[in-house]
């Protein structure tokens, strides 16, 4: 887990209103510190170069494409910077922008829907787990996955009870376990329980809270294929 020191941010948004509102609430929240807002993905390849910050929060969609540039933005980075961690903001709950996302590797990443700039708490938390090297994806994102995933012929998700289907929710979007027992009010002995089914079922290696995400994202996408060892 990540300290708790204040984090280093840059912003990239193309609308200045946007940008602006949301540097004034990740600064009201007392733990980040927005050391630069951008319009585009120049400038924030050259503000992360400038200020060498923990994290970026970026919009998917900047000029002058509006396509992807923050995806690729944020594999330019990680490339160049791997102690800056990237969080990509999207208004795509389709799960395939997340996985082009993480199609490289899922460390320092983190893709989540722009519902979640409402939720403050959830926002650093996901600026935090990247900084750490951590990967963090959105909820909805998840629950679409498992939910196809689900749907397959013989998929080994029919032996997860309902609770282990929340807990391996919570395990894809960075929880650790003591995250886990605070989000669904279970003992810690409980979580570990059910962790261990998780991996023991779906046949996952065991590993840290961080490779254990890109473990059971890679599950997820395609069947556990390409599961890191």
């Amino acid at each position: 887990m990540d300290d708790q020191r204040t984090l280093r941010v840059v912003i990239a948004e193309d609308n200045y209103l946007v940008r602006e509102g949301v540097r004034r609430l990740l600064e009201d929240s007392g733990e980040i510190d927005v050391v630069a807002g951008t319009g585009d993905a120049a400038e924030l390849l050259d503000a992360v170069r400038r200020f060498s910050p923990d994290a970026v929060l970026t919009d998917i969609r900047m000029p002058p494409g509006h396509h992807m540039e923050g995806i690729e933005a944020a594999r330019e980075i990680r490339a160049a910077h791997p102690d800056t961690g990237v969080v990509v903001l999207s208004q795509h709950a389709d799960e395939s922008y997340a996985l082009a996302l993480f199609a490289d590797g899922s460390a320092g990443l983190g893709y989540l829907l722009k519902d979640r700039i409402g939720d403050l708490e959830d926002l650093v938390h996901a600026l935090r787990e990247v900084r750490a090297g951590g990967s963090v994806i959105d909820p909805q994102i998840v629950d679409t996955l498992v939910r196809r995933r689900s749907a397959a012929a013989s998929s080994p998700l029919a032996a997860l009870s309902p609770r282990e289907l929340e807990v391996l929710r919570e395990m894809a979007r960075g929880r650790t376990n003591a995250g886990i027992e605070q989000s669904l009010f279970l003992s810690s002995s409980t979580v570990e329980k059910h962790v261990n089914a998780i991996f023991t079922k779906l046949r996952l290696p065991e590993s840290g809270v961080h490779r254990r995400v890109a473990a059971v994202l890679a599950f997820l996408q395609d069947g556990g294929a390409n599961a890191p060892e």
